[in-house]
């Protein structure tokens, strides 16, 4: 688009997120772009209050909390040629009738892989000194562990395996090249050129499992995903190997996982579960071997600015004409998150 009048853009989304996504600063800049209400967030398309402002929209800044854009919600934005989301992944809001309309679509989720990735490789390094396996021994005992106790720890030459080079995957792929890693790649949509470049090894799913002291998933979670770590699959993880899961829970059959970690035989660094939360008498909460936290790895408090940036700056392209900078196009959804 290039017009001499600004673009018209409403916000959909939960209205609680508004103030993070952008911060006064950002969101003056917005308003040199687009002519938008901030105190006009829209969770329901139905909504009368709401109604004046959404046929005359043009651009929708969607967030965390936004209805699905079904036929019934486009229905109220007639005039609408942009969606520009500032979460990550897309596909639970946009379905056939969005691209039939053929509008634009962006997503911040490239800024959202940045906090994934720097928490991933927290847990690596932490998980490569078992600093929570001593963190528990430390409690029970209050004595230093003896040198044949930590014989088996370190991060010189401690083995990777890195599933799927999502954006998030790829980011990580970057922050461990500093480290004296050796790093193995599965992923099927990756050549072993391609691989090689992003500094790691090719190979098979069941080599990366068996040969891994280390396994961290990033792969979208799409039918071919599901339960891609099933009962035999874990089983080729050595003993003592630990599993990481920052992308979805539903990646990993939850009961194999729990039978696993309840004979103490692997241990799990997990920000995400299948169900999410786990009921409250899941073991999962209590095992010494199971660092879980409540799905805390992607954008949150202050790192929601960056999400809001990317927004701005690509409502600055548009306006200005030019194409996205993180398009999402509707081939796209069969291979990522």
């Amino acid at each position: 688009m290039s017009s001499a009048q600004p673009p018209r853009a409403v916000f959909a989304m939960d209205p609680v997120h508004l103030p993070r996504l952008f911060p006064a600063p950002l969101m003056a800049r917005l308003r040199q772009t687009a002519e938008v209400d901030p105190a006009l967030v829209v969770r329901d398309f139905a909504d009368p209050a709401a109604a004046d402002a959404l046929a005359r929209a043009e651009v929708l800044i969607t967030g965390w909390g936004c209805p699905r854009l079904d036929e019934r919600a486009l229905a109220a934005v007639p005039g609408l040629r942009a969606v520009l989301h500032a979460a990550g992944s897309i596909r639970s809001l946009v379905g056939e009738a969005l691209w039939r309309r053929g509008v634009a679509v962006s997503s911040a989720v490239t800024g959202n892989a940045v906090p994934v990735a720097e928490y991933t490789l927290a847990m690596i390094l932490l998980a490569g000194k078992d600093a929570f396996g001593h963190r528990e021994r430390y409690r029970a005992t209050h004595a230093f562990p003896s040198p044949a106790q930590t014989a088996g720890i370190g991060n010189l030459g401690r083995r990777v395996g890195v599933v799927g080079a999502s954006r998030v995957g790829r980011r990580l792929l970057e922050l461990l090249r500093p480290y004296d890693f050796e790093i193995l790649l599965y992923d099927p949509y990756v050549d072993a050129a391609e691989a090689v470049g992003l500094g790691a090894r090719p190979v098979s799913l069941e080599e990366l499992l068996r040969s891994s002291d280390i396994v961290t998933l990033h792969a979208p979670d799409i039918p071919e995903t599901h339960h891609m770590l099933d009962r035999s699959a874990l089983a080729l993880m050595p003993d003592g190997g630990v599993l990481i899961n920052t992308s979805r829970g539903a990646l990993v059959d939850q009961d194999a996982l729990t039978d696993e970690l309840v004979s103490g035989r692997l241990s799990a660094i997990l920000d995400v579960t299948d169900p999410e939360p786990l009921p409250a008498g899941s073991p999962l909460h209590t095992l010494p071997n199971v660092f879980l936290t409540p799905h805390i790895a992607g954008s949150l408090g202050n790192e929601l600015e960056r999400l809001g940036r990317i927004v701005v700056e690509e409502l600055e392209r548009w306006a200005q004409g030019l194409a996205p900078a993180h398009e999402v196009r509707q081939a796209d959804l069969a291979r990522v998150a």
